[in-house]
């Protein structure tokens, strides 16, 4: 290896002698008040960043009142050091957790910008580089260096730097797409051979497990996906093991799509743009990760003017673009960029994506956070986002919301109804207080109800898929608190005869305050299952059955409806079946009915049921008892 390294020195010496120089030569060239842009994230050139440093601590009036450019950071920050202080002021488009309290204490800068947008700053020179510090890969045969695991915006600092100085390291992957540059446009070269930074995902707890098996559910087979980094967009990955033929276009390569890639579940062959490559910005990640996407024909990294241009991003069919936040109002507008008035992130690439997804035929966006912060003791589902907070997604850019309590559509809902999606799966122990906040607001009803505490906690378990005797595929779920739009719908598709059998009166109004009773239930006393029928995401109700709970006969009353154009296709049958699980998981004893002595398909239907049926006849009804049989 040694002999490879000194093989390539003195092929560089034959080639371009004048690119090899002392380090006190190289950095002689840094004039006072230069912006100097450094590498992003595990490509950031360490060795470059130590040289830089012992250079100033050599030469202490050397330069001064230079600017630091950089995305993200994972190395050392020293720039921001108080001893550094008249040497370098760092300026960030993008927050790390290492330049967050500099950032904050007002001794570095941040500079809020969509991450698509930084490479034309340094090529209009609104924003010039004077010198960068790169790394690549060592060259090949050609003369050819790869900017390996960073292209993002290094190829635009780069390609308009007044000067480029590269850190050729042979730890550096070999990547493919517009990452190449000859060693002819670099200005120095500094052979220097350490390993990669790393970025270790964090290990997704329990919490975030829930949010990835949510999420995996809205992500279809051959769907092109963006996801983020951290615990949540690592467990989405690790819950999508089971899906076909999925597509990437990224900011961000991750260990998690690295492992899918080498699963199979991602090959790219259902893209329209870049078919059969996963296309990507750079990678945080592994050694293990950087391995794989050396000389991979089927990764190639992009500049983020490619890969987060929205336009871009919307000529992928069924574009997936998954992100996380900080905090989401009851509206549907969030931030991930701050805490308050504290910068937390950035913008980044998350609202390039977003956006881009919402323009994507068959797209979709979701954000994906924990119910809360701080331990539990905060919300981040809040009446309205922090004062000082940035609008990093506005109330358009959110198609789908998902906490560990479960999933809440917003695209095309109205406030009310987006409030109470939301308020649905925010953490238990903070719904009463989002509810009298939504009504202070007049986000929602004046008169709305809500059932507090652990009768109030959504029976995930009882949502399960179900294909009837008639091969109608149906999804059978509890009700929730923001169904009442969807029930609406489904009372007023109702034919008169319908609701004559179910609700044995003429009545056909049914206005806000009825239809509460049926979405505001206590689940520890009643049940209320909805048979649903989904097409392109949207939820139509076919059925509906109940029960309410008889303390004393530890018994429940049930009954059903059906809407007609779907009646005798055997609905029915799988909401009785189904009520009858979850009564028996209660330990109930059987159920009780009322039912007109001319519904002849629901007496048929409870006869079917294998229950013990007793019938006492009385002014035209039947009053059934039905016994669950021992099993």
């Amino acid at each position: 290896m040694q002999d490879e390294r000194e093989m390539m020195i003195e092929r560089i010496k034959g080639e371009f002698p004048e690119k090899l120089a002392p380090e006190e030569h190289i950095f002689s060239h840094i004039h006072p008040g230069a912006r100097i842009f450094v590498g992003t994230g595990c490509g950031e050139p360490q060795c470059l960043v130590r040289s830089l440093l012992r250079y100033v601590q050599n030469h202490p009036k050397a330069f001064f009142d230079t600017e630091i450019l950089q995305v993200w950071t994972l190395g050392v920050t020293p720039y921001a050091d108080e001893k550094f202080r008249d040497v370098f002021r760092y300026n960030a488009f993008f927050i790390g957790q290492n330049a967050r309290d500099a950032v904050n204490r007002g001794q570095a800068d941040y500079t809020p910008i969509f991450l698509s947008s930084v490479p034309d700053l340094f090529r209009t020179r609104r924003i010039p580089v004077d010198v960068a510090l790169i790394q690549t890969s060592v060259p090949d045969a050609h003369g050819y260096v790869s900017l390996g695991i960073s292209v993002d915006i290094v190829k635009a600092a780069m390609e308009n730097a007044s000067l480029v100085i590269a850190q050729l390291n042979r730890q550096m992957p070999r990547v493919h797409g517009e990452t190449f540059i000859h060693l002819r446009d670099l200005d120095y070269i500094v052979p220097c051979d350490e390993p990669l930074l790393e970025f270790e995902s964090l290990v997704p707890d329990s919490l975030a497990e829930r949010i990835g098996r949510h999420v995996a559910r809205i992500v279809r087979d051959g769907d092109t996906i963006q996801v983020g980094y951290g615990s949540i967009p690592n467990a989405i990955l690790t819950h999508l093991k089971h899906k076909k033929n999925l597509g990437v276009h990224t900011e961000l390569l991750t260990d998690g799509i690295a492992e899918l890639m080498r699963a199979g579940v991602i090959d790219n062959t259902c893209k329209d743009l870049n078919r059969g490559k996963t296309v990507a910005a750079f990678c945080m990640g592994k050694r293990e990760t950087y391995e794989f996407i050396n000389d991979n024909p089927a990764v190639e990294f992009r500049p983020v003017n490619y890969t987060n241009n929205p336009l871009t991003i919307a000529r992928h069919k069924n574009m997936t673009a998954i992100n996380s936040g900080l905090e989401i109002d009851l509206t549907g507008q969030a931030t991930a960029e701050s805490l308050g008035n504290y910068f937390f992130s950035g913008i980044g690439g998350q609202a390039d994506f977003m956006r881009g997804a919402t323009l994507s035929q068959g797209g979709k966006t979701i954000l994906a956070l924990q119910s809360t912060a701080g331990g539990g003791s905060t919300s981040r589902i809040v009446p309205a986002l922090s004062q000082g907070a940035g609008v990093t997604l506005t109330r358009g850019d959110v198609h789908y919301v998902v906490t560990e309590y479960g999933i809440a559509y917003l695209h095309g809902k109205n406030i009310r109804e987006r409030a109470l999606d939301l308020i649905a799966i925010a953490h238990p122990k903070f719904r009463s207080w989002l509810i009298e906040e939504a009504k202070k607001r007049s986000l929602i009803y004046a008169d709305q109800a809500f059932v507090a505490g652990e009768g109030g906690e959504y029976p995930e378990a009882l949502e399960t898929w179900r294909t009837t005797k008639s091969g109608l595929r149906i999804f059978l779920r509890p009700v929730r608190i923001s169904d009442e739009q969807l029930l609406k719908d489904f009372f007023y598709s109702l034919s008169p005869d319908a609701m004559y059998h179910r609700f044995i009166s003429a009545r056909r109004d049914m206005l806000h305050e009825q239809r509460q009773k049926f979405v505001v239930i206590d689940y520890t006393r009643e049940m209320v299952i909805l048979a649903v029928t989904i097409e392109e995401g949207n939820e139509t109700i076919v059925g509906m059955g109940q029960y309410h709970i008889d303390e004393r006969s530890h018994t429940a009353e049930v009954a059903f409806v059906v809407r007609d154009a779907f009646q005798g296709r055997g609905i029915g049958a799988e909401l009785l079946a189904h009520l009858t699980y979850g009564a028996r998981r209660n330990g109930l004893h059987g159920f009780t009915a009322e039912v007109l002595m001319d519904n002849k398909k629901m007496l048929q239907l409870f006869e079917k049921a294998g229950f013990i049926v007793e019938r006492r006849a009385e002014g035209g009804m039947y009053e059934l008892m039905m016994s669950f049989t021992e099993s």
